[in-house]
């Protein structure tokens, strides 16, 4: 049966909700490291995009769907989530609760203009040498990022020493002390600054410097 033009019901307009689909899926390009926690590893992966309902990340280091992640892309914004894709380096990654993305963003962007923000660290715990002109000092890794590390010592690393500090087995970077003081316990600590900053691959898991 027709049914007369007149009595249809006039559609509804949907545009606005096409407009917020369009929006909540929206892909925004990042290049940004973040530091990555998985089960009995963590690393700095780099960001290459984010939505709100996830991230697409690079990384040579194998993970396999299913997988979850802590993604910090700041010391005071995390989010959550499992690997749902892997490939040619790079992995998708869908977020457990939808985010703001352009609200996140912006907090990033705050943070850097504020001065408050700080390259990702890693927690480290593993054995390496600084070399000085004094000779070679053991040391103990606590902590590794992009820019430097903080390190354990026997208080040969006087503020202002330069060194190579030999960090596994391939990996060797010039830098500087910037700091070094004791506790009441006698236990030294350092933080050391490389010239040249180590690469973002160089970071990707933290079990080549376990020890």
């Amino acid at each position: 049966m027709n049914i007369p033009n007149a009595a249809s019901p006039v559609p509804p307009d949907t545009s606005g909700l096409e407009d917020e689909r369009r929006e909540d899926n929206r892909h925004c390009t990042v290049f940004r490291i973040a530091r990555i926690a998985r089960e009995s590893d963590a690393g700095l992966w780099r960001v290459r995009n984010i939505s709100d309902h996830g991230m697409m990340l690079a990384t040579t280091v194998a993970v396999s769907p299913g997988e979850p992640l802590q993604i910090a892309l700041s010391d005071a914004i995390t989010l959550v989530g499992k690997v749902v894709w892997a490939r040619d380096g790079r992995c998708g990654v869908e977020f457990d609760t939808p985010v703001d993305a352009l609200d996140i963003l912006r907090q990033l962007a705050a943070e850097r203009q504020s001065g408050d923000y700080r390259p990702p660290r890693l927690p480290v715990h593993g054995r390496a040498l600084a070399v000085t002109e004094d000779g070679n000092h053991d040391v103990e890794i606590e902590n590794l990022s992009q820019n430097g590390a903080g390190v354990i010592h026997g208080g040969g690393l006087e503020t202002g020493t330069e060194l190579l500090l030999v960090l596994g087995e391939d990996i060797r970077r010039r830098g500087i002390v910037r700091w070094s003081r004791g506790d009441p316990q006698g236990i030294w600590r350092a933080g050391i600054w490389f010239a040249p900053p180590l690469a973002p691959g160089d970071l990707e898991s933290i079990r080549r410097f376990q020890s």
